[in-house]
């Protein structure tokens, strides 16, 4: 059956669905305890589902890797990218795609694979669709990018229970001025609803039912609007659901995160004011594996990243000590796994875990959680920082997925004669998370109207010397170290305000703002080390000295 043609109204109405935004409110479920249960067993057969197809499109896209036209196309269509040989690149691209067809390393076959492991699990196909969608964005990674293999969810780690049909599966509904959802899993009919929510998500759920009593007014003022005024207006029209299963000090939770078309509203204080206010000005930031300094128009600064308050390193070694007792136990409980050396045996083996060991797996587990969640909410409190001091952010290129691989080359210790370990940042940015700060900075940004840059590879920050015009390269170990024509300056601070004086418009150096703001914001940086100094705050890898 042939589907209508769309009339010119929807035709605009997916234009201003492709080109508005989107946010998620996260809410939490007021829901029974034997329906929490169920929503965690009915995630449990979703991610055992998602792993047999996982296990399928591995063994399709391992064998299509193993021939070595394949591989041999893979390099050929990389020369003739480098090279700008549009018709070469077309061709390999045209002969991979046949080859992945033959191989059935293709969106059809995983989505028409997941459809018999859906009913042998018995979930809905809409998730079951949902999470064929997640392996295949693997799949896809590893084809078109860095990705190297497909993986598979570990046991206790629960895929989202979500739902991209707002009309299937999982429903909104309004009843008694209130907003609840509606699922069912086989033949248990549940009704979810949000418990106490604050301030902003009522708010946020206040226009949410606005939107839905009117929807379709709602949609054509959207339209006309964007027709009219070239604005996307925010409907807070509800997407889609989802429902994140969590276990939080041994109790179950259930969250609910329903992405809304538009906008966030704004967040007030309790006093009425504004939470976040948005500043003007430009930023140069210099973001390090464990550090981030920045400087702008009103203050600089330099810390340490994901800290709130207090150091992260007592809490890293408290994981460190329970996993080094986990492995005490693992090891008593299973000699015949480990060689002599203490090496774990190669080939299948069975892992015994005792009553002790599932016991401080438990709190390890639990204390990632909270770390991971206190890293979270320092780098949001950053960042909303950083936008309260100016809206242009300039920062250098991202780099930490670089930064935490191992070496490659393989070096010799003069002094000791024996190898160097080839190991790098890969616990620092773990601990601190560069990658995500800076991409939410980016986020942040962008979503505010806002400006972020990052300057070109040759730019150089770190060496440059403005007092004599020149770049002068110096060892990583440099962290203090002193002009050639000036003061002793910190080296990431000196980065950062080299990113501030970076001109827009003529995409460079303004090497005259950096003659001409130099004295100024010196001064702050030498505030700013004496107040670090005073309140003995170790700041990682910034050579500053604390008595």
């Amino acid at each position: 059956m042939k589907r209508k043609p769309k009339t010119e109204y929807q035709k605009k109405l997916d234009t201003y669905r492709q080109l508005s935004s989107r946010h998620v409110l996260v809410l939490e479920a007021d829901m029974s305890e034997d329906d929490k249960r169920t929503l965690f067993h009915e995630a449990e057969l979703i991610r055992k589902a998602g792993n047999e197809l996982t296990g399928i499109m591995k063994k399709r896209y391992d064998q299509l890797i193993r021939t070595k036209h394949y591989r041999e196309l893979k390099a050929a269509y990389g020369k003739a990218a480098e090279k700008g040989d549009d018709e070469a690149r077309k061709a390999c691209a045209d002969e991979m795609a046949q080859m992945q067809k033959e191989y059935h390393v293709t969106w059809d076959y995983c989505r028409t694979a997941m459809i018999p492991i859906g009913k042998r699990y018995g979930i809905h196909s809409v998730f079951a669709l949902t999470r064929a969608e997640d392996v295949w964005r693997g799949v896809e990674k590893c084809l078109y990018g860095d990705g190297r293999t497909l993986h598979f969810v570990r046991q206790g780690e629960l895929p989202n229970i979500r739902a991209k049909q707002i009309n299937r599966t999982i429903t909104v509904k309004v009843k008694d001025e209130s907003l609840y959802f509606s699922h069912r899993f086989r033949e248990k009919q549940m009704t979810i609803r949000i418990s106490s929510p604050d301030r902003f998500q009522t708010e946020e759920t206040a226009a949410v039912m606005h939107y839905l009593e009117a929807p379709e007014a709602e949609d054509r003022k959207a339209v006309q609007t964007l027709s009219g005024e070239r604005v996307c207006i925010d409907t807070f029209r509800p997407c889609y659901v989802s429902f994140i299963c969590k276990t939080i000090r041994g109790k179950l939770r259930v969250y609910i995160h329903l992405t809304i078309e538009g906008h966030a509203k704004p967040k007030y204080n309790k006093d009425g004011t504004l939470r976040h206010t948005y500043g003007r000005g430009k930023i140069g930031s210099d973001i390090g594996t464990q550090t981030v300094a920045y400087t702008s128009d009103k203050e600089v600064g330099l810390k340490n990243l994901a800290e709130r308050g207090s150091s992260i390193l007592e809490n890293e070694r408290k994981e460190r000590l329970i996993y080094r007792a986990m492995d005490r136990s693992r090891r008593a409980m299973n000699p015949d796994n480990y060689n002599e050396n203490g090496t774990i045996r190669k080939g299948r083996k069975q892992w015994v875990e005792s009553n002790h060991y599932k016991k401080l797996k438990t709190r390890h587990r639990e204390m990632c959680r909270i770390n991971a969640e206190n890293r979270h909410y320092a780098i949001d409190e950053d960042v909303n920082h950083l936008r309260e001091l100016g809206d242009v952010f300039i920062t250098e290129p991202k780099n930490s997925k670089k930064l935490q691989k191992r070496a490659e080359k393989t070096t010799v210790n003069e002094r000791t004669g024996k190898k160097n370990p080839k190991k790098r940042f890969g616990k620092s940015i773990k601990n601190r998370c560069p990658g995500y700060f800076q991409g939410k900075v980016q986020q942040k940004f962008e979503n505010t109207g806002g400006i972020y840059k990052e300057v070109p590879f040759d730019y150089r920050a770190s060496q440059y010397d403005h007092t004599v015009d020149d770049y002068i390269k110096k060892k990583l170990t440099e962290r203090m170290f002193y002009l050639k024509n000036g003061p002793e300056v910190q080296r990431d601070w000196y980065s950062s305000f080299l990113l501030y004086c970076y001109d827009l418009p003529s995409q460079s150096l303004d090497k005259q703002m950096c003659k001409d703001e130099f004295g100024r914001l010196y001064q702050k940086e030498k505030e700013l080390l004496a107040w670090i100094k005073d309140n003995k705050i170790k700041i990682l890898n910034s050579g500053i000295k604390i008595a």
